[in-house]
């Protein structure tokens, strides 16, 4: 960690507590709305309050993320955040149930408009911050971060519910977000863009320039889609993992949870592996491939062991392509366009993520538990298939040139 630059290390800080602060008030948020209505129905409609505005707000906000001070963008959203999550506790403290309801749809709003815009600036704010051959290592380690923190804040969470009333988590989590903020303070500014004169011409021309220039560029836009790809999965499997588990394979609650923690344990693994190998095109694919291939295997396992084990190989093999991927779109993105890019390509992860929860979910297709985890890893690995043969093709042929000079 030393080697990093102070920046990237107060970066790193700030996104641990954030994301332990967030994963600790999402939790909160799921068992009070419960608690209040009973309803499953609510429970869609808060995700949808999170996601709905988030994605609008994401598929227009680019020109404008283009010419803002990154630095200090980035702290003002942990501090809006901080104060977010006081606004449903305030409901409690009145004693109204309906001011903890209006309290959560509005954090779930806040939460929803300030989440894409955090992780676009400082997905672009990296190439900034570390050298060039540091890109994978530190995309690798804050993607580990955030798969680290969903193993340990709900095991936190659980011990603090035993000791304080639930409604006072969201003090901590208010807490972790402005330690976050205090840590991000210690960043020096660095990108120096000011934000141009605004008007409705200069926002709509920047939007369509974004866009085009995005699309101009195949190895960025490939690599986005074969990124997308893997969110897609990820949504459809918030949907079967249950059926999954407790009706494939007849598994109790507590197998399920080893089930969910395989991946991330996998993932932390995966990112130490990413350290020791060769970071080149083909492992990048190989990584993709595999973990493709571990949807495919659940198709066909008649055990809970062995869907542990395919999650804990899905968790090591993907961060080889994650990490790598994100690297390269860093590298090869206009510096000058970085940020606008990036909030092109969160875009299009954001609207991936519903897309595979609706397909999961929908009596439309009738399709099995089994066949949908069939269909969703021939999605990642036919198309790593074909570039890592492609990969390997272009080597070879390097290769020849070489001898025969």
């Amino acid at each position: 960690m030393r080697k990093f630059s102070k920046s990237f290390q107060a970066l790193w800080v700030g996104q641990i507590v954030s994301e332990f602060g967030g994963a600790a008030g999402g939790i909160i948020n799921g068992l009070l709305l419960y608690e209040l209505t009973g309803s499953k129905e609510w429970m869609a409609t808060i995700w949808l309050i999170y996601f709905i505005p988030s994605l609008l707000l994401q598929s227009i906000s680019a020109p404008f993320l283009n010419h803002v001070v990154k630095e200090k963008m980035l702290r003002n959203i942990q501090l809006v955040r901080a104060g977010a999550y006081l606004i449903p506790l305030a409901g409690y403290l009145i004693g109204s149930e309906i001011g903890i309801m209006i309290g959560l749809v509005l954090l779930q709003c806040v939460l929803g408009l300030m989440q894409p815009i955090y992780a676009t600036l400082s997905f672009s704010l990296i190439p900034e911050i570390c050298k060039e051959d540091e890109l994978v290592e530190a995309n690798g380690l804050l993607d580990t971060t955030l798969r680290l923190m969903s193993i340990i804040a709900p095991g936190i969470t659980s011990l603090l519910l035993l000791i304080i009333p639930m409604q006072y988590i969201y003090l901590v989590s208010s807490l972790m977000f402005l330690i976050s903020f205090i840590s991000l303070s210690r960043m020096p500014v660095m990108s120096i863009n000011k934000m141009a004169t605004w008007s409705k011409k200069f926002w709509w021309e920047e939007l369509k320039e974004g866009y085009r220039v995005f699309f101009s560029f195949p190895l960025l836009l490939r690599l986005t889609v074969l990124s997308s790809t893997v969110q897609f999965a990820v949504g459809a499997t918030m949907v079967l993992s249950i059926p999954f588990i407790q009706g494939e394979l007849g598994g109790q609650p507590w197998q399920y949870a080893i089930f969910k923690g395989a991946f991330p344990v996998g993932y932390i693994l995966g990112t130490v592996l990413l350290l020791k190998i060769p970071k080149t095109p083909s492992v990048m694919y190989l990584g993709l491939l595999g973990g493709g291939l571990s949807f495919i295997l659940l198709f066909f396992v008649q055990t809970i062991q062995f869907a542990w084990l395919c999650e804990l190989m899905g968790g090591l093999l993907f961060p080889l392509f994650n990490a790598q991927s994100a690297a390269i779109f860093q590298q090869e993105a206009p510096r000058n366009r970085l940020t606008q890019l990036s909030a092109v390509r969160l875009f299009i992860f954001r609207v991936s993520m519903p897309v595979g929860i609706l397909f999961a979910s929908s009596a439309f297709f009738d399709i099995s538990t089994r066949s949908m985890y069939l269909i969703i890893g021939l999605s990642i690995v036919l198309p790593a298939m074909f570039f890592l043969i492609s990969s390997i093709n272009h080597l070879n042929k390097f290769f020849i040139r070489v001898k025969e000079k």
